[in-house]
């Protein structure tokens, strides 16, 4: 089976779910072709355990992102019986783009895969879990960390083509806002705060705790709609984002249904709040009755130490 990978890149570098789909594609018995957009992680795309090619899409359009052109430029080169790109905000738009040009289905969110591809993923805001079987050719997205990463010591084949006149819109202006953090979308260890935290300014003390374990610092939406110094992008749940991190400690955070529905499937969750009741202490694994001024400096005192 021939699977298009669309590879997930961060700054100049490919990110690490783009070796989680050519995990997830190679245990369905699949071939990846990995196609990077610009250019970019061509080399590393390269060394995959699993990539058979490489092809390096570069384009005017590249220069900042645009959904629709991007989609436009890498599937006038994708092949094969499998679209999969990674269930990121711009995977999604992607993979949702090239499979609307195809005429292909769609399957978003998968946290799991087996062969004869039979998808699972949650469903209902994640109150249930939906497992389904999608015929070829299909477009599939795919939650970070649910899968495990091919290994190094791949030697593929890295072609460049150029789309520039094939791509109409191409955006030549972004105001693209820098993050010095990690996405919550993205990380491995989150730490959330809400609007138990009191004021904005205390995000600090999370964003010191994220230092010392390199986490993403994420937030309720309690506390993203109470204070505009908390901006939506850091907004964990149901409008916000879906995350599947290995650790995931909530801090001040009641467990809104809306909220749970973003960070149910954690592997691990730690709550820490002053109210026992909190509905937060139903999912998690390790619970913390105290306020977050006696257990954020204990938690950061015993970090230091390791």
């Amino acid at each position: 089976m021939d699977i298009t990978v669309i590879a997930e890149t961060t700054g100049d570098g490919l990110h690490p779910v783009t070796a989680q789909l050519v995990g997830a594609a190679s245990s369905i018995g699949g071939t990846s072709t990995v196609l990077c957009p610009g250019g970019v992680g061509a080399a590393e795309a390269a060394s995959i355990a699993g990539v058979t090619k490489v092809i390096s899409v570069k384009g005017d359009c590249f220069g900042s992102f645009d959904g629709g052109a991007w989609a436009e430029a890498l599937n006038s080169v994708a092949s094969g019986d499998v679209i999969m790109a990674a269930a990121s905000p711009s995977g999604r738009e992607i993979a949702a783009t090239m499979a609307a040009m195809r005429e292909i289905p769609i399957v978003q969110d998968a946290t799991a895969l087996r062969p004869g591809i039979s998808v699972t993923r949650p469903i209902y805001s994640g109150k249930a879990i939906e497992t389904l079987t999608i015929s070829t050719p299909c477009a599939i997205t795919l939650r970070a960390n649910a899968f495990d990463a091919a290994g190094g010591g791949g030697n593929a084949d890295v072609s460049t083509v150029n789309r520039s006149a094939d791509v109409a819109v191409a955006v030549r202006e972004a105001i693209a806002k820098a993050s010095e953090r990690l996405d919550v979308a993205e990380a491995d260890i989150i730490i959330s705060g809400g609007r138990g935290m009191g004021d904005p300014a205390n995000f600090s003390h999370l964003n010191e705790v994220a230092d010392i374990i390199g986490a993403a610092v994420g937030a309720s939406r309690a506390a993203v709609d109470t204070w505009d110094e908390i901006p939506h992008s850091m907004q964990v749940g149901q409008t916000g984002k879906t995350v599947t991190p290995r650790l995931y400690i909530a801090v001040g955070i009641s467990g809104a249904i809306q909220h749970l529905a973003g960070m149910r499937t954690s592997k691990y969750i730690v709550a820490i709040n002053k109210d026992p009741d909190a509905p937060i202490f139903g999912v998690a694994d390790y619970g913390i009755v105290a306020t977050w001024e006696e257990a954020l400096p204990a938690l950061k005192a015993e970090l230091e130490k390791l």
